[in-house]
């Protein structure tokens, strides 16, 4: 299934997207998709699904705006570094551990909502990540391969950054990860059969039309199921938890001389089966 969360910010509702323009209202089932639905399971709501396409209950997209496909969750984590080629772009070496970060979960907004620039930034990035949505309570897996069951689905993120914030001012990188509009997510979340190869997807983001990252999950230094087993070894786990997984080359940061985003530009990013997102950056409130 596809996931996915309609209606102004504050007052989304579940559907799950059955067509190009075509979806199911699942309110009635669900109410959201949260920490409660995501802990049950996808399978009920399969069924019913099925049911309603096959009684023609299927209505058709109408420009309404898209959120992001799950309700804000209990925590967001994120791993850095974890690109070979990214972490040489950086000059940092490739980590021999995951690097864990966190993000303030209020970040997260609709996939072509504005991002926009905090006060006093300077140097404002963008970043294409796999996110992972946790399904269920999650502590000491036993391997790599027990993370699967822990998945609930794979959904597309921008981890935006300010990077001076994030590396000049000291201390966590978080507070260059934790502006408001910094986790754009969506358009839908995945279910784990709706993907064939989760390390296999190419994906990309352009700035202003022109292409600045191009890169392939099959890159990562760790791959997803390896991230959730890691890190059920050191904290709980939640279901709806969203997990980033880290960016290939690319980045402003990156390129030489460094190119940081500025009020007005318009990033636009996606991965294979994930869908695309489109935000237009605004200036400081």
């Amino acid at each position: 299934m596809l996931l996915m969360r309609i209606g102004a910010p504050g007052a989304e509702r579940p559907v799950v997207r059955v067509g190009d323009l075509t979806y199911v209202e699942v309110g009635d089932l669900v109410g959201d998709f949260d920490a409660a639905y995501f802990a049950a399971g996808h399978d009920r709501l399969r069924e019913a699904v099925a049911a309603r396409v096959e009684a023609g209950q299927v209505g058709e997209f109408a420009g309404e705006r898209i959120g992001a496909p799950f309700a804000r969750p209990h925590q967001i984590i994120c791993i850095g570094l974890n690109y070979r080629d990214h972490a040489a772009e950086t000059g940092q070496a490739v980590p021999d551990e995951p690097i864990l970060f966190t993000k303030a979960p209020n970040t997260l907004v609709g996939p072509d909502d504005d991002v926009r620039q905090p006060r006093g930034s300077t140097k404002l990035d963008w970043e294409v990540e796999l996110g992972i949505v946790i399904g269920r309570r999650t502590s000491y897996l036993d391997s790599p391969e027990e993370a699967r069951a822990a998945i609930a689905g794979w959904v597309l993120c921008n981890d935006v950054s300010e990077r001076a914030f994030q590396i000049e001012r000291g201390g966590q990188w978080s507070k260059g990860k934790s502006a408001e509009t910094f986790n754009p997510a969506g358009p839908w979340l995945a279910t784990p059969e709706e993907i064939d190869d989760v390390n296999a997807l190419g994906m990309w983001l352009d700035v202003n039309g022109e292409r600045r990252q191009t890169g392939s999950t099959a890159t990562m230094v760790f791959d997803p199921f390896t991230i959730v087993h890691y890190l059920s070894q050191f904290l709980v786990l939640e279901p709806g938890d969203l997990v980033n997984t880290g960016t290939p080359p690319g980045v402003g940061m990156g390129l030489r001389p460094p190119v940081y985003l500025r009020p007005g530009d318009l990033i636009e990013l996606g991965i294979d089966g994930l869908g695309t997102q489109r935000q237009h950056v605004v200036a400081p409130r």
